[in-house]
């Protein structure tokens, strides 16, 4: 009976040890058709065996950086970050982890995931295992950049292309930054070296562009900047520089369809390029005469930054147009029907007897004497001049110079400036003892309205 229960428990522990041999035999035959099954695609498959692994070695760090490799293959990159920073702070590299070719792709992995800080240490670690390597210097300049350390960067972008001559991505970012301090031919130099040592890298033209934007030459930057359109990565910012340079040169309606493409290609509404586009945008519609459309892009930048720019004040300028027909008629009627619009307030609400009616590019001018007693300017039979302006910007003193300079020519003995914006502090001190009265959007609307009953 004893000899019995020995042989049973001779058995037993001679199963167990069976059994642990086996499972430690077979484990890494498991793991080592991992990547097999990730070259072949078969992702799933690969993470499911890494999972059964880990849980019955959770200290498995092969298992966690094949589990991150599948991730990554999968395009769930937040996951593979999980792992391979699992990896990063638990690993002993040699052991099946090739450590240079793990921290470039650690180091891709947390700047998509805009962990700057902890990136730049990774290519930090590789210009030291790599000192020959150009790109990890290109790396951790770009980063520097990116936080605006601009010396650091220069610095780093410098021994890169020391390192290759022929990196045409180190010679842009060194061009870049030599552009925004402002050393342009400089700049252009390193650039047009760029572009020179590789025609296809599209993304040199957006910092040419920028600098021929600087220098003036709209027509040929805006040829840049539809070349760096081809280069995703700058596609949405070359869309809006190129929309910029329409813009200066008032051609708003082409400026708009580039503001427009460049919104729609953030199907998430979440890049922060895409307030700028928007902000442009609305400038256009605001130059076009197009106020509720600016309005819309304006409220949409206001929702996610209130603090955008002059967003805020924009907003509250253009408050009244839901309250006031006239004045939203006055800002919004095309350029035919803007001359009725000002006589008639010249007539009706200044009590004018007009005498010429002139549409000009900023607005309106009007000479007319004056009815009667009550005429509010308490002016008799004498010429006066009037300009109605509805631009969005203040008004300068320039144009208040030339409008006394007018009177004087024409024997008038008042003019009477209107605009919808605002006067600069310049404009005010000049028509300080003068015989011209500006007269902001309040008055307007008053007039307008009286005009309108």
């Amino acid at each position: 009976m004893v000899a019995i229960v020995l042989i049973v428990i001779l058995l037993l522990v001679v199963g167990a040890l069976t059994f642990t041999i086996v499972r430690s035999v077979m484990a890494p035959h498991k793991l080592d058709n991992v990547p097999r099954l990730i070259k072949q695609g078969k992702t799933q498959g690969a993470i499911k065996l890494c999972k059964q692994i880990i849980a019955k070695e959770p200290k498995n760090y092969k298992a966690h950086f094949y589990m991150g490799k599948a991730y990554l293959k999968e395009g769930r990159n937040e996951l593979a970050l999980v792992e391979y920073k699992t990896v990063n702070d638990n690993a002993l590299f040699g052991e099946g982890i090739e450590e240079v070719p793990f921290r470039k792709e650690y180091a891709q992995l947390l700047l998509q995931q805009n962990q700057q800080n902890e990136a730049l240490q990774s290519f930090l670690l590789l210009t030291k295992m790599e000192p020959n390597n150009a790109e990890n210097f290109f790396q951790a300049g770009r980063i520097y950049e990116l936080q605006n350390r601009y010396d650091i960067a220069l610095g780093f972008m410098q021994k890169a292309a020391m390192i290759d001559k022929k990196h045409a991505k180190a010679h842009a970012e060194i061009g870049l930054m030599l552009y925004r301090t402002k050393q342009l031919e400089a700049a252009k130099k390193e650039i047009d070296i760029a572009v020179k040592l590789s025609p296809e890298t599209y993304s040199s033209y957006y910092y040419l562009g920028k600098i021929l934007k600087d220098q003036k030459d709209l027509n040929s930057a805006i040829k840049a900047f539809e070349k760096a359109q081809r280069d995703p990565e700058v596609r949405m910012k070359a869309l809006i520089e190129h929309g910029s340079c329409f813009m200066v040169a008032n051609r708003y309606d082409n400026a708009a369809l580039d503001f427009q493409r460049a919104i729609e290609l953030d199907k998430n509404n979440s890049n922060p390029e895409t307030l700028f586009a928007r902000y442009f945008l609305g400038l256009c519609y605001e130059k076009s005469r197009k106020i509720d459309d600016a309005i819309k892009q304006w409220e949409e930048i206001y929702k996610r930054n209130k603090n955008f720019r002059d967003v805020a004040s924009k907003l509250q300028e253009y408050k009244d147009l839901q309250a006031n027909d006239y004045l939203k008629d006055y800002l919004t009627c095309s350029n035919d029907e803007f001359p009725d619009i000002c006589k008639n307030a010249a007539e009706k609400g200044l009590n004018l007897q007009v005498l010429s009616c002139d549409l000009k590019k900023w607005g309106c001018q009007i000479t007319g004497i004056n009815k009667g007693d009550d005429s509010w300017m308490n002016v008799r039979k004498q010429v006066i001049l009037i300009r109605f302006f509805r631009n969005p910007e203040p008004i300068e003193d320039a144009p208040v110079r030339e409008a006394v300079d007018l009177l004087k020519t024409m024997n008038a003995v008042k003019a009477f400036l209107f605009t919808s914006s605002s006067f600069s502090q310049a404009a005010k001190h000049f028509a300080e003892n003068r015989p011209v009265e500006l007269v902001e959007k309040q008055k307007l609307e008053a007039v307008l309205s009286k005009a309108g009953q």
